[in-house]
């Protein structure tokens, strides 16, 4: 089963299998990125940044395993690189993980985006992915950690023309 939804750059890190699992449960993370599922050195480093279980598929994998993985006895993370990502997996493929809340870790600055907070900036492009997320029914919530949220997407959603 999911217990945690995060979008996170970096995507798997000592902070995210140590701080946010204190938070929520978690036997396991699955990453889902085309990219890093394809490159075995960084799908092996990613998996070697956690003493969890630790899993790094690629979109079509995800779709083939997602109801084994729901009705999984261990809790997962589950884990994007981009909000582009996330929204493929929540609204394009339907994956309906029972956890409705996204919570957003570190976009970095760069060219085209709009500064949300500390090391959470996002372009347009990702603005109508969390608005997708959030019409679909997830809460999206920006936090670096919890008690550091700066808030949930309606509060930045203006910004972006929505």
């Amino acid at each position: 089963m999911i217990s945690f939804i995060r979008i996170d750059d970096r995507m798997i890190h000592g902070q995210t299998v140590t701080r946010w699992s204190i938070e929520y449960p978690c036997d396991g993370l699955i990453a889902v990125n085309d990219a890093a599922a394809s490159n075995p050195v960084l799908k092996q480093a990613y998996k070697s940044a956690s003493t969890k279980k630790t899993f790094v598929w690629t979109f079509e994998h995800f779709q083939e395993v997602q109801e084994k993985v729901l009705n999984s006895k261990d809790n997962y993370f589950l884990i994007t690189k981009n909000p582009l990502d996330m929204k493929k997996i929540l609204v394009d493929m339907g994956f309906k993980p029972g956890v409705n809340r996204v919570i957003v870790g570190p976009c970095n600055d760069r060219p085209g985006t709009t500064k949300l907070g500390n090391n959470q900036s996002i372009t347009q492009e990702e603005a109508q992915a969390f608005e997708d997320i959030t019409n679909t029914g997830y809460t999206v919530e920006f936090a670096l950690v919890k008690e550091k949220s700066i808030g949930e997407w309606p509060k930045f959603r203006g910004q972006f023309g929505f």
